[in-house]
């Protein structure tokens, strides 16, 4: 019965908070711990600017002047959690050092001091950021005041990450038994997990959210979940338009919002499955190479 119990936390811990579960070639400058921050380019000529085109939205700023120096960002998370994969997207590009805790979506122990009961959680010298894009935001303005976030473009494409993409995740992680135990693999490896709870999650979570899933895909009227992916990914493709980024030379935010998102899934099935039979692979590969190592500190 207690088993039975945790399965049912872990449902919906990861129904309320998963939703779906789903360097750059020159770095000018990487800061010791809670050092000043500055920013990486993939043009090694621009000595301290990142390039702005006049038609993009980019992450630039000016890298001898903007600094972003908190003392410690601790992240709140689930290993696979898309959302938490999106907060740590940008700050592993911004080469901002954080830490992390791992919630166990079980008894989400880590984070009763809060009365927000979700991650991710980004608490910046003690102060408490909740909602992925909304810290995203606020980030993104400590390190560059005047940062555009109503740029349309831009704008659009992070509104679908979170509306439109996070939503054929689930689907696809989970259409299966056996993709389904893979990603619990994946996650009870990852997160923070007694022995006993990393059985009961693996075997009894993979069985929920198979459930789930199929509830998820008929709820957001999906019939082909592989085919709602490719699509997806396709779709992300044509934005680019011929571009290497939404952002023109660098990634913007919609760039690490839609890598940060996928990034959990790139080595389940069916993000190889994705890469695979789409054109987004060589998009992904740029990003990969522009955010660059993780600015996790380890304990």
């Amino acid at each position: 019965m207690r088993g039975l119990n945790r399965t049912v936390l872990l449902s919906r811990a990861l129904r309320s908070n998963f939703t779906a579960v789903s360097s750059a070639t020159a770095t000018l400058h990487r800061a010791a711990p809670y050092g000043t921050i500055t920013v990486r380019s993939n043009d090694p000529s621009v000595n301290g600017f990142r390039y702005v085109s006049s038609s993009s939205t980019s992450l630039a700023y000016d890298a001898q002047t903007k600094a972003f120096n908190p003392k410690e960002l601790v992240l709140f998370q689930y290993q696979a959690c898309p959302f938490c994969n999106k907060v740590a997207a940008f700050l592993d590009y911004y080469d901002i050092p954080f830490k992390v805790v791992e919630v166990n979506p079980i008894n989400k122990k880590e984070i009763k001091w809060s009365d927000y009961k979700k991650v991710p959680i980004l608490t910046v010298d003690g102060e408490q950021m909740v909602d992925s894009s909304d810290i995203i935001d606020k980030l993104i303005k400590r390190i560059h005041a005047d940062y555009d976030l109503n740029a349309e473009e831009e704008k659009k494409w992070r509104e679908w990450v979170d509306n439109h993409l996070v939503h054929v995740l689930s689907p696809n992680i989970y259409r299966n038994v056996p993709e389904a135990l893979e990603s619990f693999d994946y996650i009870t490896t990852q997160g923070n997990f007694s022995f006993s709870e990393r059985l009961v999650a693996k075997y009894g979570g993979a069985a929920a959210m198979y459930f789930v899933s199929k509830k998820l895909k008929k709820k957001h009227n999906i019939t082909d979940e592989r085919a709602a992916l490719y699509g997806a990914a396709e779709q992300w493709v044509d934005a680019l338009n011929g571009r290497k980024f939404l952002g023109g030379l660098d990634p913007n935010l919609a760039d690490l919002a839609v890598f940060g998102v996928l990034r959990p899934i790139r080595h389940l099935q069916s993000g190889r499955d994705m890469v695979e039979h789409t054109r987004i692979g060589k998009w992904f590969s740029e990003m990969d190479r522009a955010v660059g190592q993780s600015s996790r500190l380890r304990e």
